[in-house]
């Protein structure tokens, strides 16, 4: 991949003005990519003022003129993307499926954006003051900070950035520092297009803990975008909290699969070996824990077990390999001690992993009650606890013994009943006779409880970045 080593503020690329020096690594080699400088407060005054004058001029311009903008940004990612699949694999350690993903939904994400600008639609509403007009218009908030994780770094980063974008506001975006590059990617691709004004878009990188709160409580942005975990994402909230701003905020998951004795259980256990192990288990939406009722769950548990086996652990470079790295030594780390805690817990495993460097190879647990580490915490890893259970009511008491409440799946004969139980399920999204990750760019995203606040894509992403204002037309003298 390219080596990005310089900030892109104010439509120009300069050095940051940050006192250390940043390495993006490679994580399933652990070579060091590159080394950059990292940005300092300066540099986020400086984003953030080029962003707020940009977007005076881009709130102005014709909803088809923003249109036009997209449709060049959209040209210009299908140019870049062996880019783009270079970054996702160098340094993320995504898997070719992965990246293939990855640039599917970016790519369809901006085709649906095409319509929001025409999509900002006002109102006009009676009074009861006789001569009086009421308007209601629909305006773009002004300037968006958008904070972006590692694990789907072109998705979740683009999800915010191209909706506020389209609706007329400027972005200032700060990467995860394990995944720079990504986000100097998505500035390189903005400014060979050519079509936005400059300045409009900014992207800057650097440790969270040295500029993450600058970030967030700078006069300027009207709205913060934050994905990434809970604890994180309450502090990100606090603190915008404070300042009034709006915020949409996409945090942690603790997933959970029923399967119920009607279900068809071969294809319950391909489901869920996908929900669980897709991007070595690095998905806010992914399967963390498996519900099954008595009557099934050995059978399940079996099939769970030889589908987990066909998934190749490895290299992300070779075609066949599913499952890569995770994305530092850290996580790799915190991976193993949830297993190893668990196991003595009482936990069993009826597949038994290992961690070679950052690669950490499928576990699946049997005898997992809802205190264990596995079950209770988001493990972010390849890992599925399988929990026991003889009625409906402790399969829906124990998937909702969570603070998260993002995604979900029930599996079932019934689908009807399904949609039913879905409705007991304390989550933003629930899907009956799938696994839990799904998203699409024309329906909603988000969660209840811990997982978050707002709402993505379509409508609900105009509602987020834009914001009603009244202005009322008298004709008739009142006084």
């Amino acid at each position: 991949m390219k080596a990005y080593t310089q900030q892109f503020i104010g439509g120009k690329w300069r050095e940051g003005s940050g006192g250390g020096m940043l390495s993006n690594y490679d994580p399933f080699t652990g070579k060091e990519l590159y080394k950059y400088r990292s940005a300092g407060l300066q540099d986020i005054d400086d984003a953030y003022q080029a962003a707020a004058k940009a977007q005076k001029e881009w709130a102005l311009t014709p909803p088809g003129q923003k249109q036009a903008a997209l449709g060049a940004l959209l040209q210009a990612i299908i140019e870049a993307i062996p880019e783009i699949e270079a970054c996702l694999v160098e340094e993320t350690g995504a898997v070719k499926p992965k990246a293939d993903l990855e640039i599917f939904v970016i790519q369809d994400l901006v085709r649906s954006a095409m319509g929001f600008p025409v999509m900002m639609e006002g109102k006009i509403l009676p009074s009861n003051m006789p001569g009086k007009e009421n308007y209601i218009y629909r305006v773009p908030r002004g300037v968006v900070g958008s904070i972006s994780p590692w694990n789907f770094s072109f998705i979740l980063t683009m999800r915010s950035i191209v909706p506020a974008l389209a609706t007329g506001n400027g972005v200032v975006l700060k990467p995860s520092s394990d995944s720079p590059g990504s986000a100097f990617c998505i500035a390189e691709i903005i400014e060979k297009c050519g079509a936005f004004p400059p300045g409009l878009f900014n992207a800057i990188a650097g440790r969270g803990s040295d500029i993450g709160d600058a970030m967030v409580s700078h006069p300027v942005p009207a709205v913060i975008s934050f994905t990434g975990s809970t604890a994180v994402g309450r502090r990100v909230g606090e603190a915008a909290g404070r300042q009034i701003k709006e915020v949409a905020l996409e945090l942690g998951g603790n997933n959970a699969m029923i399967v119920l004795a009607d279900a068809d259980v071969e294809r319950a256990a391909r489901a869920a070996a996908f929900g669980v192990n897709f991007n070595a288990g690095q998905v806010c939406m992914g399967l963390n824990r498996v519900i099954v009722m008595d009557a099934v769950h050995d059978r399940f548990v079996e099939a769970l077990v030889e589908e987990t086996k066909k998934f190749k652990v490895g290299d992300p470079r070779e075609p066949e390999v599913f499952i890569g790295p995770v994305i530092n030594n850290t996580q790799a780390k915190k991976i193993e001690d949830i297993v190893n805690v668990s196991i003595k817990a009482g936990a069993k495993a009826a597949l038994e992993g290992k961690t070679e460097g950052n690669l950490v190879y499928p576990w699946v647990l049997t005898g997992v009650s809802i205190d264990m580490p596995s079950s209770c915490k988001e493990v972010f890893g390849p890992v599925c606890s399988v929990i026991r259970v003889n009625s409906e009511e402790k399969a829906v008491a124990a998937a909702n013994n969570t603070e998260c409440g993002l995604s979900g799946s029930i599996f079932t004969g019934d689908r009807y009943h399904g949609m039913v139980l879905a409705r007991e399920i304390e989550a933003g999204m629930v899907h009956v006779n799938d696994q839990s990750i799904n998203d699409e760019s024309h329906v909603m995203f988000g969660g209840l409880k811990a997982s978050g606040i707002g709402r993505f894509n379509s409508r609900w992403a105009i509602d987020k970045f834009t914001v009603d204002r009244w202005i009322s037309v008298q004709r008739e003298h009142r006084f």
